[in-house]
Formats: structure tokens, sequence, C-alpha cells
């Protein structure tokens, strides 16, 4: 028992934090492979006139992520939360290598990717949800807005990993080429397999599994002092406390009473916004844009991602940095209006000018991926962990967390669709309309959370469901 815990001792925080916020790699890898995989996979299986056949193969993972991350949330909360990172590891391998040695039997071969990604997208889905919640459980109150953003930073770094891999695999046979891609993304879960078998399992959760000795000893890893054990420990005590309280008082309908209504349109609203405004239709598809765009290969434009990752990359440490300096609504105004005209320019320019440079959509497209990366990327999730009082807080972040993949899997669907059907910027400006309706959305329904506290926001909602009741017609 001694050796174990001198073994435990030598955990680092700074080791937890890493390969605690690692399954971002793993969601960013299968949000970007696609993106390199598609072009060698079209040609090799004939997809190139099947639009809705790949609109499913690449927004597959994202329809088996709706499901994911509900699921895991609560079989993690009854198996721990290291134990569900661990089997979300086993998944992603398993049908990360399943993938890539798909079966080449004509069409049906496209239906067995569509359902093989399906699979794996419930592990994706089941990271997006897992990695967060260790992370705040683990991070010290005065670290989470830091290591929130240092998810983030780990999720586009896993898209810029996957199109480098893209980028080196380029040159191989089509067919080994996207297969290697695809079962690449097996490495990077097998490295947080490795690295999550070290991590303790949250104190929260051992409370709650009433052993107080084990949680004591894993807050020893990570706080300095016994005194600010002490009162950690009984902070997470009061709060699951008020959370059994409040789960036993609330049900779905209770999101929707007038108390909470506005504090729940506002959230879920966010997180729907942040998807149907199109910027996965970039990251899934770059490379068949510039090729509709210029005429050149898709294969041979790989390039663009890497150009796309590294601004996403750098997008995420300048949130990082502006974070607690701007009001939250300011940057998603601002980052949504830019967003919007660098989608719909390009269509205005065209019109204007029929004989555009082509590559002139695709440098609105890298503006707006900028604006997007420390803007709506980030802050999407900062708001929604923070507009939700405590006593709705699971319901409305999981209605919010559906939302959100739903419109990601939408957009993954229908982008080659429409783009079958009519001119790439007329595409592009239905997003870019979008954008500008999310920036309305924002002024005129979300609150300011920044620099407020839990209670002061619940109050906002409180206060407007009053003015609302007293002036139904508004």
């Amino acid at each position: 028992m001694n050796v174990m815990a001198k073994a435990e001792k030598k955990i680092s925080s700074a080791f937890i934090y890493f390969f605690g916020s690692f399954g971002g790699i793993l969601f960013g890898y299968d949000i970007g492979v696609m993106t390199g995989a598609l072009p060698f996979l079209q040609a090799d299986w004939h997809l190139e006139n099947a639009a809705s056949l790949v609109g499913w193969i690449t927004s597959a993972v994202m329809f088996g992520a709706i499901f994911g991350g509900a699921l895991a949330g609560q079989l993690s909360d009854k198996f721990g939360r290291r134990k569900m990172i661990l089997m979300s590891a086993i998944v992603f391998m398993v049908f990360s290598v399943l993938s890539g040695v798909s079966p080449d039997m004509g069409e049906a071969s496209a239906y067995y990717l569509i359902i093989v990604r399906m699979l794996l997208g419930l592990a994706v889905g089941a990271a997006s949800a897992l990695v967060p919640a260790y992370m705040s459980e683990m991070a010290p109150a005065k670290a989470r807005g830091r290591l929130s953003g240092l998810n983030q930073t780990m999720i586009v770094s896993g898209m810029l990993l996957s199109y480098v891999v893209d980028f080196l695999l380029k040159d191989l046979p089509g067919e080994w080429a996207w297969r290697l891609m695809l079962g690449l993304a097996a490495v990077p879960a097998l490295i947080l397999f490795l690295g999550v078998l070290r991590l303790p399992e949250s104190p929260r959760f051992l409370l709650r599994k009433g052993d107080e000795a084990q949680a004591r000893k894993v807050l020893s890893y990570i706080r300095k002092n016994p005194a600010e054990i002490d009162q950690e420990l009984a902070s997470i005590k009061e709060t699951a406390k008020e959370e059994r309280q409040a789960n036993q008082k609330t049900s779905w309908s209770t999101l929707f009473s007038g108390k909470y209504r506005y504090l729940v349109i506002a959230g879920v609203g966010v997180a729907a916004f942040q998807q149907f405004q199109g910027a996965n239709a970039i990251f899934y598809y770059i490379p068949l844009i510039v090729q509709k765009a210029t005429g050149q290969a898709a294969s041979s434009n790989l390039m663009w991602p890497i150009v796309q990752g590294v601004i996403l990359v750098v997008g995420s440490l300048v949130y990082m940095w502006i974070a607690d300096k701007f009001n939250r609504r300011t940057l998603l105004m601002v980052g949504g209006a830019v967003m919007g005209l660098s989608f719909i320019l390009p269509a205005v320019i065209n019109w204007m000018m029929p004989n555009m440079n082509p590559m002139t959509i695709v440098v609105f497209l890298c503006i707006y991926v900028a604006f997007y990366s420390f803007t709506w990327a980030p802050l999407t999730w900062v708001l929604v962990g923070e507009i939700f009082p405590l006593t709705i807080r699971g319901r409305a972040s999981g209605l919010a967390s559906s939302f959100n993949w739903i419109g990601s899997w939408l957009v993954g669907l229908i982008f080659p669709i429409m783009t079958a059907s009519m001119p790439q910027e007329a595409v592009f400006a239905i997003f870019g309309i979008i954008c500008i309706l999310g920036v309305l959305f924002v002024k005129t329904c979300v609150p300011e959370t920044r620099g407020h506290t839990l209670e002061e926001i619940e109050e906002q909602g409180t206060n407007h469901g009053r003015v609302k009741a007293s002036n139904p017609e508004n």
C-alpha cells in the first residue's frame, strides 16, 4: 500500500491536466481527418456524384456523438469519469482501425463506413462531454477559465495534427492514403488510454461514492495546502447536496418555466447558432471547396487545411489572452458580424464582378476561421457553463450540447448536397445570413455573464421572466 501511495504521489498536476484534456486531441483529430481523406475516398469508391453518401460518411461521427455525449454523462455518474474516458479511448481505437480497413464492396462499402463512423461518434461525443467535466472537477476555481481554454487548444491542435498527417500521406496510392489517415486516429487514442491509466479519479466522484479518504489523497496531488483541501472538500459536499435537491425538484418542463426560460433559450440558442453558422462546412470540406473554386484536384489542396488549423490554434491562444478583458456579448457580436460578412461578401463581389479571382472566397474563409477561433468557438462553452442556474444546469447543459451536435451533424450532411445544387458562393451567403441572425440573437436574447456571479445571472433570468409576465404582449 505504501509503495502504491508513493507511486501515486509522483503524479504531477501538469501530468493530470495534460492527459485530462488530451481527449480534446481525439475530438479534434476526428473532426479534421476526413477533410484530407475524403478526396481520396471519393476517387477510390467513385463517389464524386454521390453528394448524399459523401455527406453521410462525413457527418456520421457527429450523428453518433449526439448519443455518445448523453450516454457518457449518465454512465460516468455511475462508473466514474476516469473509467469512462478509458472506455471511450478503447472504442475510439477499435472503430478507427475498422474505418481504415473498410472492405471494398462497391456502394455497400459506403454504408459500412457510415455505420462504423457512427459508432466511432459515440466515443467522440463521450470525450467531448467527459473531458470538460473531468477538468472542471480537478482544476482549482481560479484556473478553470485558463484550463477551459486549454481544452479548446487541445481540440484545435488535434485538428491541425490530422491536417498535417493528411498532407504527409497524400502522395501514397489513393487507397492507402485515406485508409492510413483514418486508421492512424487509433494512435492518439492509445496515447490517451496509457496516460489516463495513471490518472486518479475525480475527487467529486469519489466523494459521491463515500470515499472521502481517497478524495482527499487526490486533492493532495493538485492543491497546495491542507486548509485548501479541507475547504474544497466541504464545498464539494455542499454543492453535491444542492444538486441532489435540485434534481429532485426539477423536470424537463422546469426548463421552460417563466423563471428559467430566458436563460435556457439564451444558452441553447448560442450552442445551436455556433454550428448552424457553418464553421464545420469549412473544416470538413476545404479541399473540395478549393477544388470547386479553382478547378484544381482536391487531393492537391491539402495545404489549405493546415493553414486553417494554424489559424485555429493561434486563435485559441488569442482567446486565452483576451478572455477576461472583454465582455462575452461583445466578442460574440463582433465575431459573428465579421464571420457573416466573410461569407456574404464573396457572393456580392462575384455578383458585381463575375470574373472575380476564384481564390477570393478562400481568403474570406480564412478571415471567418480567424474570428470564429477566438469568439464563437471557445465562448459558446464558456457561456453555457456560466448561464444555467444550478437547479437546471444538468438538463439545460445536456440540451445545449444536443442542439450543438445536431447542428454539427446537419451542416456536415447537407453542405455537399447544397453545393451540388447551387453556386458555392450562394451556400456560404446563406450561412452568412445565419451568422447575422446569431448576432441579433446575442444582442436581444443573451445576458452578459462576465464578472457576474451565478446568483446574479439567475436573477437576470428571474427579472426577465417577471417583465415578460407583466408585459405579455412583449
